[in-house]
C-alpha cells in the first residue's frame, strides 16, 4: 500500500515558525490587528484609562491581613503588623478606584444615546486595576483589561468584561492600546510599573506626539509629591514651569470625578 505524503503546514498553522524570532513582527501585528478589531466590533473609542499598583488591596482584605498580624507570634510579628497597617492606609486608594470608576461609569451610562460614551479601562489585573474593572461592574457597565504576562502579580481579574479581556506580550503594544484609545486617564499610587506609564504618557503629550485633548489626573497628591519632587525637575532646568500644567493633581474622588467630566463635556460632548 502506498504510504500517504502529507502536506506541507501552511505558514499561518506553523506553531514552531510563529513563535519563533522570524516570526516577531507577526506577532507584533497580531497584538495591533486582534484588538483593534474587538475593539471595533463592540464600539470602543473612548476610554477612561486607570492607572494604579497591583499591590494595593481592597479595605476588606487589608482588615484581614491586620487582624491577622495581629495574632503573629512569631520574629517577624512585628514587620508583618506594620507592613499590614500600610496595607490599610493604602486600601482607601482601592476604595476611591472603585467608587470614581462607578461614578464615571454611571455618567457615561446616563448621556443621551447620541453622545459619546466613555469606557473604563485598566491593566486587567489585581490592586487598583482590579478596583477600576469593580467599579465599572458595579455600575452595571462594560470595562476594558489589557493584561500582561509577565512573572507575577499580574492574573485577569473577574470584573473584565471576557469580550474585553486582552494578554499581551509586548510592553510597547499593550501601552500602544492605552493611549490610542484614550480621552482621560487616571494615575493612582503605584510602583515603577505606574510610573513607566505616567512618565511616557506626559512625555508624549510635552513633545506634541498626542495632540488630542488627554486629561491627565494623578491621584493622591501626598504620595506622588512624597515620592517625585516634582518641583525639583523645574528647578533643575530639566523640565519647563508649564509641563507641570500637563497634569492635574486630585486627592478625592469628586474632585476628580469633576475634572474628568467638565473634561469631556468640553472637548468631546455635542450638548456643552
Amino acid at each position: 500500500m502506498k504510504k500517504q505524503i502529507m502536506p506541507p503546514v501552511k505558514a499561518y498553522n506553523n506553531l514552531e515558525f510563529l513563535n519563533s524570532a522570524d516570526a516577531r513582527s507577526v506577532r507584533i501585528l497580531s497584538e495591533f490587528y486582534e484588538p483593534k478589531s474587538r475593539f471595533e466590533k463592540y464600539n470602543i473609542k473612548n476610554t477612561i484609562v486607570f492607572f494604579g499598583s497591583a499591590r494595593i488591596v481592597a479595605r476588606r482584605e487589608a482588615l484581614e491581613l491586620l487582624n491577622k498580624a495581629k495574632k503573629d507570634k512569631s520574629s517577624g510579628a512585628k514587620k508583618k503588623f506594620e507592613n499590614a497597617l500600610k496595607k490599610l492606609e493604602m486600601s482607601q486608594y482601592y476604595e476611591d478606584a472603585v467608587e470614581l470608576s462607578k461614578k464615571l461609569t454611571l455618567w457615561s451610562m446616563s448621556l443621551p444615546e447620541k453622545e459619546r460614551k466613555f469606557i473604563v479601562c485598566s491593566g486587567g489585573g489585581p490592586g487598583i486595576m482590579e478596583a477600576a474593572n469593580k467599579g465599572a461592574k458595579l455600575a452595571k457597565g462594560h470595562s476594558v483589561g489589557l493584561n500582561i504576562s509577565i512573572p507575577f502579580e499580574q492574573f485577569v481579574n473577574k470584573y473584565v468584561d471576557p469580550r474585553l479581556a486582552f494578554e499581551f506580550h509586548y510592553f510597547f503594544m499593550r501601552k500602544f492600546w492605552f493611549v490610542f484609545l484614550a480621552k482621560a486617564l487616571v494615575a493612582f499610587p503605584g510602583g515603577f510599573g505606574t510610573m513607566d506609564e505616567l512618565m511616557e504618557i506626559v512625555t508624549l503629550i510635552q513633545t506634541k506626539k498626542v495632540s488630542k485633548p488627554l486629561k491627565i489626573i494623578v491621584y493622591g497628591e501626598s504620595y506622588w509629591r512624597e515620592v517625585l519632587n516634582f518641583g525639583a525637575f523645574v528647578d533643575h532646568g530639566m523640565i519647563s514651569k508649564e509641563d507641570l500644567k500637563i497634569f492635574d493633581f486630585c486627592s478625592t474622588v469628586d474632585e476628580a470625578f469633576e475634572k474628568i467630566t467638565a473634561h469631556f463635556k468640553k472637548n468631546y460632548l455635542n450638548s456643552r
